[in-house]
């Protein structure tokens, strides 16, 4: 990596913690989960879907007029990167929306200026992006909590402390919240059930005893049920042996 990580503190009610190797093992382990590590798959769009994804992360953004159920986070990315310092081009900062209308478009500019150009900025903003994914699991708690029952949000907040307190179950709880969200949203629900880290967590017994082995467990049950309550068409079963096989790396990794 050209840069180290940026040394990386959170905090949750002034208890969370993570060093700079921790961080540095997290960022670049959820752009292997998410790009394969690749340089170019920073800039992808897949099969299916209306909107690219972009950078570590896979943040999504979608073209001007175009919307889906999941959350759009790239146009936070970019205001995250600028108050940072890093100047953006002026065509991407200018835009008002992704200016590749479709997949096939996206695909046949992936080698002109602009994408070129997109990619070495996201690649050298890897900590930054990083950073900016952390940020997000220190606003999740609050969020997750605000509407539970007081017997709920004590064993949420048990269990999510539980996770932080450990490498591999930071690195399970940031991961996650980046892959598939807080679970607060209503939009981003199937038949009425959410799938983000907020339904993982209430998964998780208040006795575990191995409480980042639960997460993954937990974390297979909701999104095995995602892909049941999808419609059939947009086939999401294909996605779930990829997506077990990161759920699995929470129990080694960082």
């Amino acid at each position: 990596m050209r840069n180290l990580l940026l040394f990386l503190i959170l905090s949750i009610g002034k208890v969370l913690a993570i060093s700079s190797q921790e961080a540095q093992k997290v960022g670049e382990k959820i752009w292997q989960n998410e790009c394969s590590g690749k340089f170019e798959s920073l800039t992808h769009w897949g099969e299916r879907e209306n909107f690219p994804s972009l950078g570590i992360g896979h943040f999504i953004w979608y073209p001007v007029g175009q919307r889906d159920r999941f959350q759009e986070k790239f146009p936070d990315l970019l205001t995250f990167i600028q108050k940072q310092g890093i100047v953006l081009p002026s065509w991407l900062k200018t835009a008002e929306g992704c200016p590749w209308k479709s997949r096939q478009e996206f695909y046949d500019q992936i080698q002109s200026p602009q994408m070129k150009e997109l990619r070495e900025l996201l690649f050298d903003t890897r900590n930054l992006q990083a950073l900016f994914i952390a940020e997000r699991l220190e606003k999740a708690l609050p969020k997750m909590t605000e509407k539970l029952s007081p017997t709920e949000k004590e064993k949420i907040t048990a269990v999510f402390n539980r996770l932080a307190s450990t490498p591999q179950g930071l690195y399970a709880l940031i991961d996650y919240v980046n892959f598939k969200g807080e679970g607060t949203d209503p939009k981003e629900t199937y038949q009425g059930q959410g799938w983000g880290l907020l339904q993982v967590l209430q998964g998780i017994p208040s006795s575990s005893n191995n409480v980042v082995a639960d997460f993954a467990e937990s974390a297979k049950k909701v999104l095995a049920q995602r892909v049941k309550n999808a419609r059939m068409e947009k086939n999401e079963e294909k996605w779930l042996k990829g997506w077990f096989n990161r759920l699995e790396t929470y129990q080694t990794v960082p």
